[in-house]
């Protein structure tokens, strides 16, 4: 992705959160929304990492720091192997039973238009379905959807979450 590409994602995130593009909008929502913030620290060191030598290899780790220190800040950590798909959103309830932020396991797909709310547990290698709503605690290995999630078997997220951390085939020869 070049330089526009994250432009142009930056500019939608900043339109989901204040309506409106524009530098004053920018630094506005970057200075005092955590949400955007966040969004728009994760969005640079993704764009920073894809940088080849020597840009990326500098930039990387500062923005990666960056987004670190924003996960650590506001509770949000995304776990490496965990897919995302468009229009996602993860919200902070503010009161009753699950009032917080929540958690995510790892190896967990989550299915375009899905919704997390409130201090809820999402276990490993978990699929959540497209434009569910998961208000509930959701076991290791459970595939869920629908409004509110509802557990529908337990297969786990085998075959959306490309895996990499395989054992090298030619080790030993």
């Amino acid at each position: 992705m070049g330089f526009r590409g994250l432009c142009q994602l930056v500019a939608s995130d900043l339109h989901r959160y204040a309506d409106k593009t524009g530098f004053r909008a920018f630094w506005t929502f970057l200075l005092t929304c955590p949400g955007f913030t966040f969004s728009f620290w994760l969005r640079m060191a993704a764009w920073t990492g894809g940088l080849g030598w020597p840009p990326g290899k500098i930039a990387y780790p500062l923005t990666g720091l960056i987004k670190r220190h924003y996960s650590i800040k506001y509770g949000i950590y995304t776990p490496r192997l965990t897919k995302i798909g468009p229009g996602f959103f993860m919200g902070q309830a503010n009161r009753g039973e699950h009032a917080g932020v929540p958690v995510i396991g790892d190896l967990v797909y989550l299915g375009p238009g899905a919704k997390i709310v409130g201090a809820v547990r999402i276990g490993s290698d978990v699929a959540i379905g497209a434009n569910a709503v998961v208000t509930s605690d959701v076991p290791d290995g459970a595939v869920v959807g629908g409004v509110p999630a509802r557990i529908i078997s337990y297969a786990g997220s085998e075959g959306y979450i490309n895996r990499t951390d395989y054992p090298d085939p030619l080790r030993g020869c």
